[in-house]
């Protein structure tokens, strides 16, 4: 097995996206996220909770519902794979130790969740909101809002009912977390207390479920790496046109309420092309490649979605470079852009 690692280390980018994920061979308690793993159990036993939430590897950051486990990612159990996540999309989700407790944190909120089956008490539901409600493909942050905590980043607390949740435990959980004081006055304190209250309870009792079910761990997949990149993708391009088409719909009209003559947004686009690129390179940070695929994008989606002018230019034009700049803001905050569009 020693000899299969040192030869899949050695290969070239090419070689080694050509490999399927189940022959890598991986061990998280081989990896450098075992300690920190570790570590997130002293924190849960300072807290009076005695309960381990189980890890393994597989694709991505996840914790199933229902299961009182969560998955980390492949990347992080080699030096190797991590230097090519980073390569193949700019960004690697927990690259050092103060970013992945953070994860590591968040997903324990949701592990506990599923242990002690916390969602379904009434004022769970009443604070946090119903764990039955769908996901949005893009939630719409509210950025001043008091009623979520602040973590992850991105506002992700307010994604959903249960990452709300997760989101909460882990401030909660967080070494020498001042949160009384820090959300003094914050609706979102609540939320806190609820928490606090019940690690209080669930400390001597046993977990609901205790079960070690591994959902899609990497020892089962077949995919190559290739296949995954591609996946993953895939994933950010829907990502990007969900984006782009709630911010351009602000900005210009659909062919049914358009007057007559009124000029397609693909062609007003076109038209000033060298002009956004140029605000979106001084005012939403974005370099010249990345500034031309941002143009790109809107133009696609304005005419997938038969958008057109609305109002005279003098009014339109401002609104339209403050939507490509939150565009570009939008995807640099998780270096989404580096993905080819």
């Amino acid at each position: 097995m020693k000899q299969a690692a040192r030869s899949w280390t050695q290969l070239a980018d090419e070689q080694l996206l050509d490999l399927r994920l189940c022959d890598l061979r991986l061990r998280l308690s081989a990896s450098a996220v075992q300690p920190r793993i570790t570590r997130l159990y002293r924190e849960l036993a300072a807290r009076g909770i005695s309960f381990r939430p189980h890890a393994w590897l597989a694709e991505d950051w996840f914790s199933p519902d229902g299961v009182p486990g969560f998955a980390v990612p492949f990347y992080l159990a080699h030096p190797r794979l991590t230097r090519l996540e980073r390569k193949m999309t700019g960004v690697v989700e927990g690259s050092n130790a103060n970013w992945q407790m953070r994860i590591l944190r968040h997903e324990a909120g949701h592990a506990i969740d599923s242990a002690y089956r916390l969602r379904r008490r009434a004022r769970w539901r009443a604070l946090f909101g119903p764990a039955s409600r769908r996901y949005a493909a893009q939630y719409r942050a509210r950025q001043a809002s008091r009623r979520h905590v602040q973590h992850l980043g991105e506002w992700y607390a307010q994604a959903h009912p249960t990452e709300d949740f997760a989101e909460t435990f882990a401030v909660w959980l967080q070494p020498h977390s001042d949160w009384r004081r820090r959300y003094e006055g914050w609706p979102a304190k609540r939320k806190l207390e609820f928490v606090d209250q019940v690690a209080l309870e669930i400390r001597h009792q046993r977990p609901a479920v205790n079960g070690r079910v591994l959902v899609d761990p990497l020892e089962d997949n077949k995919l190559t790496l290739r296949e995954h990149y591609r996946r993953k993708r895939r994933a950010e391009h829907r990502r990007h046109r969900g984006l782009a088409d709630r911010l351009l719909r602000k900005v210009f009209t659909t062919a049914a309420q358009t007057r007559r003559g009124a000029l397609p947004a693909a062609t007003l686009l076109r038209g000033m092309k060298a002009g956004l690129r140029a605000t979106l390179e001084r005012r939403g940070g974005a370099d010249h490649y990345a500034a031309q695929q941002l143009v790109r994008l809107a133009i696609e989606r304005c005419e997938h979605l038969h958008l057109y002018q609305r109002g005279s230019r003098r009014v339109l034009l401002p609104k339209l470079r403050a939507a490509l700049v939150r565009m570009a803001r939008g995807y640099f905050a998780s270096d989404e852009l580096r993905l080819r569009l």
